[in-house]
């Protein structure tokens, strides 16, 4: 196989240039003259690389091999070109990549193949423009809305349609179906994680990725004088959520693994030295790969909150705003990616994905399947991020076998 390490390599820092932010890292939001310049960039490769290409109506970029007997069936890979303010030069932008190299070297090695090969450039996944994720995967499956979108706005107050229709596109026509071509789609991706390092595993084969659910609980006590109110007379909200917080991280430890409980956001009213707190709020992120977990732990937490509420005299309220169930990949093609990882001896961990992707949008649609390389240290949406030449070259040899099963076999 050619020297593909050299290929992503030059290929990951070529893209890195577009976006590339003077004080180190990638800056590429929907939309803008740095996410437009990637979107022309990627087409002029993709048509270099003889592959027909094509804009959808709200920016998605395909580059398309096409099939020689099954003209109506086609094998899809790819990721996001967008990234996060100050991001690394792999989350999304591997994917792509990784694609452009797999179908280059089927299409040299293998010529033509038996069911259409496409590769396609999401618009957006990311969010970090506009408060809305997954703009570029929503619409392939039909799922995005017009209503969704009409009155929003970026952080310098640009609605997110005259950014959309100034960069060249407009709203998808609803009134036409969703593509029934597309049969599979493989999404290669950092793992954004430390498993795969600290296992020492070249590969990752996702068979599932995890199902979230947020809250943000509000505590509400009484502010009072830090020195004139006796301990036992205190409705101390910080207090209180203290002790939920230690409770529930508590739980999820005695859950274990997959499942995970994050408190990532803590505020205190009026947080002055010399008042007893009179309200403090605090967020929860909870994933597993189970619903029925999922949902069994956040009836816990529910009533773990409740029960510390009531024994500390003070008020509770919890706001469930995101509930996203676990999305499985599908089941024959994580067997074939993982048939083809041990036929070729690939050192490959089967494992579940902690993050949220572009394949869980398309997952309940198109039979979809991940990859996953290490991620040095699990940093990633940071200059930091880094993944060795030789291991994004050894997660492209696993989407070359991968695609040319998917494509190429009867």
């Amino acid at each position: 196989m050619k020297d593909l390490t050299k290929e992503i390599a030059q290929l990951v820092d070529w893209l890195g240039e577009y976006g590339k932010d003077p004080n180190g890292g990638v800056t590429r939001l929907l939309y803008t003259k740095e996410w437009i310049e990637a979107q022309k960039a990627l087409d002029k490769l993709l048509q270099e690389d003889g592959l027909a290409t094509r804009y959808d109506e709200v920016g998605n970029l395909f580059g398309r091999l096409e099939g020689s007997k099954y003209k109506d069936e086609t094998i899809l890979t790819g990721s996001h070109v967008d990234t996060v303010k100050n991001a690394g030069k792999l989350d999304g932008a591997f994917g792509i990549l990784a694609g452009i190299l797999a179908i280059r070297y089927l299409k040299e090695t293998y010529g033509q193949p038996l069911r259409n090969l496409e590769v396609v450039s999401f618009a957006e996944e990311e969010g970090s423009r506009f408060p809305y994720a997954f703009w570029g995967s929503k619409n392939l499956v039909g799922m995005a809305k017009k209503e969704d979108v009409e009155n929003i706005a970026d952080f310098n107050g640009v609605p997110f349609v005259d950014a959309m229709k100034e960069a060249g596109f407009n709203f998808r026509d609803e009134s036409k179906a969703f593509r029934k071509d597309i049969k599979s789609f493989i999404e290669i991706h950092i793992e954004q994680g430390n498993v795969l390092e600290n296992e020492g595993k070249s590969v990752g084969v996702v068979h599932n990725i995890v199902g979230q659910r947020r809250f943000t609980i509000d505590v509400i006590g009484v502010a009072n004088h830090a020195g004139t109110t006796p301990m036992g007379y205190r409705k101390d909200a910080v207090f209180a959520a203290s002790r939920m917080i230690q409770d529930v991280i508590n739980k999820a430890i005695e859950y274990g693994d997959p499942l995970v409980a994050t408190v990532g956001k803590i505020e205190v009213k009026p947080n002055i030295v010399n008042v007893v707190p009179g309200g403090a709020l605090f967020t929860l992120d909870v994933r597993h790969t189970e619903k029925d977990i999922l949902v069994k732990f956040t009836d816990e937490l529910t009533s773990i909150i409740n029960r510390i509420a009531n024994d500390s005299g003070v008020e509770v309220k919890i706001d469930m705003w995101m509930d996203e169930d676990p999305i499985p990949m599908d089941q024959q093609i994580v067997e074939a990616i993982e048939k083809q990882t041990k036929e070729t001896g690939l050192n490959y961990k089967m494992m579940h994905s902690g993050a949220g992707h572009d394949s869980q949008i398309i997952a309940p649609i198109v039979p979809t399947a991940m990859i996953f390389v290490p991620s040095r240290n699990g940093i990633s949406h940071n200059p930091l991020e880094y993944t060795s030449p030789e291991e994004l070259a050894t997660g492209v040899k696993a989407l070359i076998h991968s695609l040319y099963v998917l494509a190429y076999k009867e």
